[in-house]
């Protein structure tokens, strides 16, 4: 099979331009993520499994399923380049805790109180709030603050070893990691297919070793760009997998064995391929646009965004059902008012992000 090789272009003072398509492909990916939260009420009511309602919610949830493995690897076409490492370690862990460090203290904080404690008045002793913390849980969605500060630290490792090594290592490192993690996702689901259990339980300090292997996937796959021909091939064979992925989540007679070998989450096989697919395909065919002006820094900027919208959305979304009690009844069973809430909270969470990431001091945050 045949690529072009794209690079990102110089602009006129000599500088690398962004990349359109790490950044549509983040801004795409963290409306996959509010979905997945919000339709995720439909998914689980088992009162309606079956139904077309339910069928198409568990389209929009588990379809979305690539989201977090795509955001790993724009992240690692980010930072495991020579660019981001040139200054070393010390420089590159100073910049990351100045820009992460007070987010991450703060909205576990933020959710811990605020969300659960006042909120959703979950009564919790502190041993039990230390706990979630310690587990990386502190609300459903911040494992990803300690995903992300476990890939920052061993960033300069991996870095080190791709660096002169050549697209052939980046290749063979990335495949060789990821084929040997959903190895041990299989073994796991193997295990409890033929009656010995041996579940792989994640804490905060862990929380970052299943996805190595797309970091960087990330970076050896940051300048792939398909012919058209290849592109629609590609888009043609991931849709299939996630087809397939949402079939074997919601089907009844799917097969306990292929569900063992490749569970329909964020590191089975099947889901491992189909989120690559996303990127290639979506670096395939953004790679060849060029935006300029406003559009590039409206794009840009809900780009830059995604992350405090990531943070904040589940904020809104339990503020919605808190406000208007009869929202999460209706959202537990109406697809029209899933997709409105759907919209309202991404329009809201951007609107905030956006405007706090103008103001100096709420800037840290987001």
């Amino acid at each position: 099979m045949t690529t072009d090789i794209m690079r990102p272009k110089p602009s006129a003072d000599g500088t690398r331009t962004r990349s359109v398509s790490l950044d549509v492909l983040r801004v795409v990916a963290i409306l996959g993520v509010i979905a997945i939260h919000v339709f995720g009420g439909i998914v689980g009511n088992q009162a309606i499994r079956g139904s077309g309602t339910w069928w198409a919610a568990t389209a929009v949830d588990i379809g979305n399923v690539w989201v977090i493995p795509v955001f790993v690897m724009v992240s690692g076409a980010l930072l495991l380049g020579p660019r981001a490492q040139s200054a070393g370690p010390a420089a590159f862990y100073r910049k990351r805790l100045i820009r992460l460090g007070p987010a991450f203290i703060a909205w576990q904080l933020f959710y811990l109180i605020v969300v659960r404690l006042l909120l959703s008045h979950q009564h919790l002793s502190l041993v039990q709030l230390l706990g979630l913390v310690a587990a990386g849980t502190a609300y459903t969605h911040l494992y990803f603050l300690w995903l992300i500060v476990g890939l920052y630290l061993i960033a300069p490792v991996l870095a080190a070893f791709l660096n002169q090594g050549g697209q052939r290592r980046a290749f063979v490192f990335a495949g060789s990691v990821l084929a040997f993690t959903v190895s041990v996702v299989a073994l796991s689901g193997l295990s409890a297919y033929f009656g010995a259990p041996n579940p792989i339980v994640l804490n905060a300090l862990t929380q970052w070793m299943p996805y190595v292997g797309y970091f960087l996937a990330g970076w050896a796959l940051r300048n792939v760009a398909l012919s058209w021909k290849w592109t629609l091939l590609a888009a043609v064979i991931t849709a299939a997998l996630l087809v397939e992925t949402v079939w074997q989540y919601g089907s009844l007679s799917r097969p306990a064995l292929l569900q063992a070998v490749s569970p329909a989450g964020y590191i089975g096989a099947i889901v491992a391929v189909a989120s690559i697919g996303v990127f290639v395909v979506g670096q395939s065919i953004f790679a060849r646009v060029t935006l300029r002006g406003r559009s590039a820094r409206m794009l840009a900027e809900l780009s830059d965004a995604a992350f405090g919208v990531f943070l904040v959305h589940f904020f809104f979304l339990v503020l919605a059902v808190t406000l208007f009690p009869a929202l999460l009844v209706a959202l537990d069973n109406h697809l029209l008012v899933a997709f409105a809430t759907w919209a309202g909270i991404a329009v809201v969470s951007f609107a905030v992000s956006l405007g706090a990431r103008r103001v100096p001091g709420l800037r840290r945050f987001f």
